[in-house]
C-alpha cells in the first residue's frame, strides 16, 4: 500500500515529508497531500493494546479539538493491522468511554522504516516518535521517546502553537513560552547580524518600540 519516495534514512528538520499512500482506520490517505493547507502531527506508538499507548491515545483525543483549533490534525501509526487498530479503538470506547476520532495508520513496516522509527532490538515495535509537519509539508519538529515513557500532549500542543506564532510574526520563542521565567509570554526579536542594525536596535528600544537587555536580546509583547 505504501508508495514511498526513494530517499532513504531518517528525515531531517526542514525536509519535505515523504510522499506515501497509507491504509488508515479512516480509509486510504495520500500523505502529505491529504492534509494540504493544514499542519499535522504524525505520532507512532509501539503497539496496540499496550498500557502506555492506551493512555496516550486517550490524552491525544481529549485535546483533539485544541489541535484542530490550531488548524492541525492528528494521525497515529504502528506496525499493526487495521483490524487490530479498529478493535483497540472499540476497547477504548467500551472501557474508557473515549471515542478515538483521528485516523491510525496500519503500517506493514515500510512507513516506519522510511521515517527511521523502528525500535532497535524490539522487533517491529516503533519508537514513540512525533513528527510535526507544517502547511508546506515541511518537517518542523521531531521528538523521540523510549517505550517506557508516555508523551506530554500539552507540550506537543505548545510547540505547534509556538511555531505558528513564530512563523507569522518572524520572532523566536523563549524557553517555557508562554510562561518564561524572565520574559513571561513575550517573544524574542531575532538578533541583529550587523553593526548598523545593532545600533538601530538599541535606539528603537529607547523609543519604546520594544525592550532590550542588550542589542542581541530584545523582546516584545505580541500584538
Amino acid at each position: 500500500m505504501e508508495n514511498l519516495n526513494e530517499k532513504k534514512g531518517m528525515p531531517l528538520l526542514g525536509d519535505s515529508f515523504p510522499e506515501m499512500t497509507v491504509q488508515t482506520t479512516r480509509g486510504i490517505f495520500n500523505l502529505p497531500s491529504h492534509y494540504k493547507g493544514k499542519w499535522f502531527v504524525l505520532f507512532s506508538h509501539p503497539a496496540d493494546f499496550t498500557p502506555v499507548c492506551t493512555t496516550e491515545f486517550i490524552a491525544f483525543q481529549q485535546r483533539y479539538d485544541k489541535f484542530k483549533a490550531l488548524n492541525c490534525e492528528l494521525i497515529g501509526l504502528s506496525v499493526d493491522q487495521v483490524f487490530a487498530h479498529i478493535k483497540w479503538e472499540e476497547w477504548i470506547k467500551e472501557n474508557m468511554d473515549v471515542e478515538i476520532e483521528f485516523p491510525i495508520i496500519a503500517d506493514t513496516g515500510k512507513v516506519a522504516e522510511t521515517l527511521g522509527i523502528i525500535h532497535p532490538g524490539k522487533g517491529t515495535n516503533t519508537v514513540r516518535a512525533v513528527f510535526i509537519v507544517d502547511t508546506e509539508a515541511k518537517l518542523r519538529i521531531m521528538l523521540y521517546y523510549p517505550q517506557e515513557l508516555g508523551r506530554n500532549m500539552d507540550e506537543i500542543l505548545r510547540v505547534v502553537e509556538a511555531m505558528q506564532i513564530s512563523d507569522k510574526n518572524k520572532v523566536a520563542m523563549p524557553a517555557n513560552w508562554p510562561n518564561n521565567e524572565i520574559l513571561k509570554d513575550r517573544v524574542i526579536i531575532p538578533p541583529a547580524t550587523d553593526v548598523k542594525t545593532a545600533k538601530e536596535r538599541l535606539k528603537k528600544a529607547k523609543d519604546g518600540e520594544f525592550e532590550c537587555y542588550d542589542w542581541w536580546l530584545c523582546h516584545k509583547k505580541l500584538e
